[in-house]
């Protein structure tokens, strides 16, 4: 009789410990999106409760929506994108300089 009870009492532990396991990495892409200090966070952290109840269709897009963004370079792919872009930028802004000395030089 004793032994009924130890074992229903370890079954019940042993359901909770699963189901505390299941929440703790269904939350691991909201957590994900705090750490990043992600913009749409409290976006992600509802859809991962819609995707618990869901059975997990959407859980990996939202790791991929969590993983997309870093307040470093924001939603870029790479952060040489970024300086690639500024020294265009600046390149272009010498050449239109040059070409407008040129124009107002006389003779």
């Amino acid at each position: 009789m004793t032994l009924d009870y130890v074992a229903l009492v370890i079954l019940v532990v042993v359901l909770l410990l699963v189901v505390y396991g299941v929440v703790a990495v269904w939350g691991i892409p909201y957590e994900i999106a705090k750490r990043r200090n992600h913009p749409h966070q409290d976006a992600i952290g509802a859809a991962t409760w819609v995707s618990l109840f869901t059975l997990g269709a959407l859980w990996p897009f939202l790791w991929i929506w969590a993983m997309a963004y870093r307040p470093d370079r924001g939603w870029g792919l790479s952060g040489a994108t970024a300086a690639s872009e500024e020294t265009a930028s600046a390149q272009l802004e010498k050449r239109v300089s040059v070409l407008e000395q040129k124009l107002h030089q006389p003779g």
